[in-house]
């Protein structure tokens, strides 16, 4: 099942659900947002498939907006740096004094809850904050039961689902505090999330998922879940230990090679830029490079 957050022509925000018939059903009456969905529990899925029973089709044209299937959440976005060896290694000698040598643990960090925009929304761009911002296709997990020092073996029931991200960076500004990648990584609009969560039911296998990233037709980076240095298991398992993941929680789970930083010459994001971010199961997140704000004030 493939669930989304909509916004209507007079502004009313709804939770759609998309049956593997194609077939889409309002269950805004049942379930009031996203995070009501997740919260639900382990039934929620049968529960939707039994109402979407009782109601008639939705009919989806361009007059619906679709939104970050979490618009709003409750806690910042979890990521993880450094998760395919190729895109490590793509940065060696690259990053100043970062590390050279493959990390022991995981390595994360986070993106403020103003970060998450849309499919289709515009990645804000400001040459008087960054002259170096940069693109990160990712697949993100969608924490659905409350858990604290789970266990690799455990760590996927506690999995609701996935969707796509983009960890925009800027990479000037990313090296420019201490080390520490908070403020080059958390501005407004800087995690496109989209365009619907694809419930755990319909993975079977994580590691066969796939990953595209695309600027202006061109595609630059391409992976699959396999080659991950650390696999979901172990990153929910990483996380949680010492600190509770609640229902709705958000984890990219980062990126392979192919990024603008690393390519000889650099090549950085501009104005008008597209981007899009692909996954054979997941669906496609496109999203435009907005004009310079600090120019148009």
């Amino acid at each position: 099942m493939r669930l989304y957050t909509v916004r209507l022509p007079e502004g009313e925000e709804r939770v759609m659900a998309e049956l593997d018939t194609g077939a889409w059903y309002d269950v805004t009456e049942r379930f009031p947002s996203m995070l009501h969905v997740i919260q639900e529990g382990a039934d929620v899925i049968d529960a939707i498939r039994a109402l979407t029973k009782t109601l008639e089709p939705v009919e989806v044209d361009d007059t619906l907006t679709i939104l970050a299937p979490i618009p709003r959440p409750q806690r910042d976005v979890y990521c993880v740096g450094w998760n395919y060896l190729k895109h490590f290694n793509e940065g060696v000698g690259k990053r100043g004094k970062q590390e050279t040598e493959l990390p022991e643990y995981p390595t994360f960090f986070s993106k403020a809850t103003r970060s998450v925009i849309g499919p289709h929304a515009e990645v804000p761009y400001d040459h008087a904050f960054t002259e170096k911002l940069d693109y990160e296709a990712e697949i993100a997990v969608i924490i659905g039961r409350e858990g604290k020092n789970i266990t690799e073996s455990d760590a996927i029931d506690y999995v609701f689902g996935y969707t796509l991200a983009n960890d925009v960076s800027a990479r000037d500004v990313q090296r420019r505090h201490g080390g520490q990648w908070l403020k080059g990584k958390a501005m407004d609009g800087s995690c496109p999330l989209g365009p619907a969560i694809v419930t755990r039911d319909e993975v079977p296998r994580i590691e066969d998922l796939n990953i595209r990233g695309f600027v202006n037709g061109e595609v630059r980076q391409e992976a699959r879940l396999s080659q991950l240095i650390f696999s979901i298991p172990r990153l929910i398992a990483e996380l949680s230990r010492g600190m509770t993941l609640i229902p709705g929680d958000v984890l990219l789970t980062g990126t392979p090679d192919g990024v603008g930083f690393a390519m000889t010459p650099p090549q950085f994001l501009r104005p008008g830029d597209r981007l899009i971010v692909a996954s054979d199961l997941l669906g496609r997140l496109e999203n435009t490079v907005g004009l310079d704000a600090h120019e148009t004030r």
